[in-house]
């Protein structure tokens, strides 16, 4: 019985190493080498069985310079385009800083701006209020009357509405005209009132005693003044007739 080639008796017969395999191989390149050169025929020439000299591989230990420069110069080149690009790219950040800086500037700027109109409008609307309150809270100014008989009339007649005392232009202008013609210096020295001393006088003959009884604040303490003799006439005529507009004759 054949005996198992892959028992561990045929084990180094079988199993070859890769240098077994290329040793072997060597041996038969030379072996076809030898057959090549003995069956050359003998006159072809002078045929020798030595074998021919194996030329020798010269080896040198000086480097490369192509090699290495051309490396050196493409890394050399690498570097220079590395930095034009971080150059390129700084220059574009500062270009971005400066516009973001210009753009804060500007809208800093236009804030202050509105900052600033907004105040002046403030200030502006302020003092117009200020004004405002000035006219509202100023007195307005005295009117003035003419100083004849259809002024002094006119001024009595606008005390006596503040002091609610009645009468009418027509009714003190027919008294007047009347009493003493619309002479406030008229005086009578001849009636009963001038006997007892107490004469009437003014622009509605009104005595002493009345006017002071009857005279209205605000105006003269001088029984011949027009205005202050008009308005003690009326007074006293409301109070006994009604209103100086129901007196006739004399009162």
């Amino acid at each position: 019985m054949p005996k198992n080639l892959n028992t561990p008796g045929h084990s180094r017969l079988t199993k070859l190493t890769k240098q077994h395999k290329i040793a072997l191989a060597g041996v038969a390149t030379l072996g076809a080498a030898a057959l090549a050169f003995s069956a050359v025929p003998s006159g072809a020439g002078t045929t020798t069985s030595d074998a021919a000299p194996t030329a020798k591989i010269a080896y040198k230990s000086e480097p490369i310079k192509g090699v290495k420069a051309s490396v050196t110069d493409q890394l050399a080149g690498a570097s220079v385009k590395t930095e034009a690009i971080q150059a390129k790219a700084d220059a574009k950040a500062k270009a971005a800083k400066a516009k973001a800086d210009a753009a804060a500037k500007k809208k800093a700027a236009a804030e202050a701006a509105a900052k600033k109109k907004a105040e002046a409008a403030r200030k502006a609307k302020k003092a117009a209020s200020r004004s405002t309150e000035r006219v509202r809270i100023q007195p307005a100014a005295a009117k003035t009357y003419a100083n004849n008989l259809n002024g002094w009339i006119d001024q009595a007649l606008s005390i006596m509405r503040q002091k609610g005392i009645p009468g009418s232009y027509n009714g003190l202008y027919k008294n007047i005209m009347r009493e003493s013609s619309g002479n406030p210096s008229a005086i009578n020295g001849w009636d009963v009132n001038a006997v007892n001393g107490t004469p009437s006088i003014g622009l509605l003959q009104v005595i002493q005693p009345t006017f002071n009884a009857y005279h209205v604040s605000g105006t003269s303490a001088n029984i011949y003044d027009p205005v202050a003799n008009i308005t003690a006439a009326a007074n006293y005529a409301a109070d006994r007739y009604g209103s100086i507009d129901n007196v006739n004759s004399a009162y």
